[in-house]
Order: C-alpha cells, then sequence, then structure tokens
C-alpha cells in the first residue's frame, strides 16, 4: 500500500484486525454483506437537535462538489496536509472534555436516537466511506437538516471549511437506500500527515482505524483509546527495542 491508497486488499485486512479488536472490546462492528460487504454498527445516542442554529446545512455557502481523485493530486496537496493536520488536532481538542454519547447545543430537544454505521472501500477515492442514518424511536428518519443540527457545534463551525467536508445524502452503494454519507473527497488530504508520522515513527497503523478516529466522532461515533492499547501494546518491562 502506498502512503495515501487504500486498495480494496489492504481495506479487507484493516477491516479484519479491527472486527478482531471490536470483539475482544465488545464494541459491536460486525462484518454484513459476504466478501464486497462493509462494517457494520448500530448504537443508542442521547443527542439535542439545535433547531436554533443557524447553519447551511448543504454547504454554508462553500463549493460543495467535490473533486475527483486525479483532480486532487493536482492540487497543493503539501499545504493542504499541513492544514489538515492542525484542522484534526484542534478539532479532536475541543472535544476532550465532550461527554461521551450525547451531543450538546445550546438549544433544543433531547432525542434517544438509533444510529447505524456503515463502513465501505471507496473504489474510486481508494479510502473507506463512512455511510449512517439516524431515526427516532418511533422510527422516523432524521432529515438532513436535522443532521446536520445534531453536529457538535465544534465540529459544525468546522465542517465547511474542513478537509473533512460534508455532510450528503446519498444512496447506499450496495444496498440501494438512502444514507447520510461523509464524502471521501478530501480523506487524502487528512489522511496524508497521520499516515506520514507513522512512517517516519516505524509505527505499524490500520488505515481504517485511524480514518474512523478523525471521522467518526463528528457523527458521533467515537473510538475507545482502548483500540490503539490493544493495537501498539506497551512493551514489558525491562525489555529493550531491537536496535
Amino acid at each position: 500500500m502506498s502512503l495515501c491508497v487504500l486498495d480494496e486488499d489492504e481495506f479487507h485486512l484493516c477491516c479484519q484486525l479491527l472486527l478482531q479488536l471490536s470483539e475482544q472490546l465488545g464494541d459491536g462492528w460486525s462484518w454484513e454483506g459476504g466478501q464486497e460487504g462493509y462494517l457494520r454498527k448500530t448504537a443508542l445516542r442521547s443527542v439535542v437537535i439545535d433547531s436554533s442554529s443557524v447553519w447551511d446545512y448543504e454547504g454554508g455557502g462553500a463549493d460543495n462538489s467535490c473533486p475527483s481523485r486525479s483532480e486532487q493530486q493536482e492540487g497543493e496537496q503539501e499545504q493542504a496536509a499541513v492544514d489538515a493536520s492542525a484542522d484534526t488536532d484542534r478539532i479532536n481538542g475541543d472535544m476532550e472534555d465532550e461527554d461521551d454519547g450525547v451531543c450538546v447545543a445550546s438549544a433544543g430537544s433531547s432525542q434517544l436516537l438509533q444510529y447505524e454505521y456503515h463502513i465501505l472501500h471507496s473504489c474510486s477515492y481508494s479510502t473507506p466511506v463512512l455511510y449512517f442514518r439516524a431515526c427516532t424511536q418511533e422510527g422516523r428518519s432524521l432529515s438532513l437538516e436535522e443532521v446536520w443540527s445534531s453536529v457538535h457545534p465544534n465540529y459544525r463551525l468546522r465542517l465547511q471549511n474542513s478537509p473533512l467536508n460534508t455532510i450528503t445524502l446519498q444512496e447506499h452503494p450496495l444496498l440501494g437506500q438512502p444514507f447520510f454519507m461523509l464524502h471521501p473527497c478530501r480523506t487524502e488530504e487528512f489522511m496524508r500527515p497521520v499516515l506520514q508520522a507513522a512512517q517516519d515513527q516505524h509505527r505499524p497503523v490500520n488505515y481504517v482505524l485511524s480514518w474512523l478516529s478523525v471521522m467518526g466522532p463528528v457523527v458521533g461515533l467515537d473510538v475507545p483509546l482502548k483500540y490503539s492499547t490493544l493495537l501498539h501494546p506497551a512493551a514489558p518491562p525491562g525489555s529493550t527495542e531491537p536496535g
């Protein structure tokens, strides 16, 4: 696998490892759909729908079209990687004090929602893609506006200009049903510094797990820190690393 390209075989290997770790942690991930399938997880979340927010959930005035992968490579990748690293650090730092499973907003009503998350491989972008949908306990699906309103304000205010880009409503490529999607067209930009750092430090990295730790919290899907502990176990006392 080259630095920022995840082919389908590597995607499946990363998913197999994530499933093994998920089983150890009881985190609820499963594989659905056979060989050409996807990772799936469901979760109940107590969410505050911030109806008072003024937010253009279709892009906030920014260019909402996503370039092809070849067009991306013609852009200013070096500057994008620097910006992406800074954005990721700021976003994760802002969320350190956030209560698990609760999206807090300044106004609105709290609701218990059922979320369903799918991770698929994009052949066009050679990256993972996060699809999800959410519904009330009565079975009513959330609208795009409600999904945007449920995003934590610290993420919502930065999504417009962040490499994380935007949430859109798309047809699920395997199920043919409407799902929300975090578009993958900027994934390479924010993953490059993550993968480069791991390569420079000679650390093994699970692309899907590293990507999910950045993308997941945007839509309430947190990755427990224990994944990192299992993936990179501490050396026994008195042991030394090979030279």
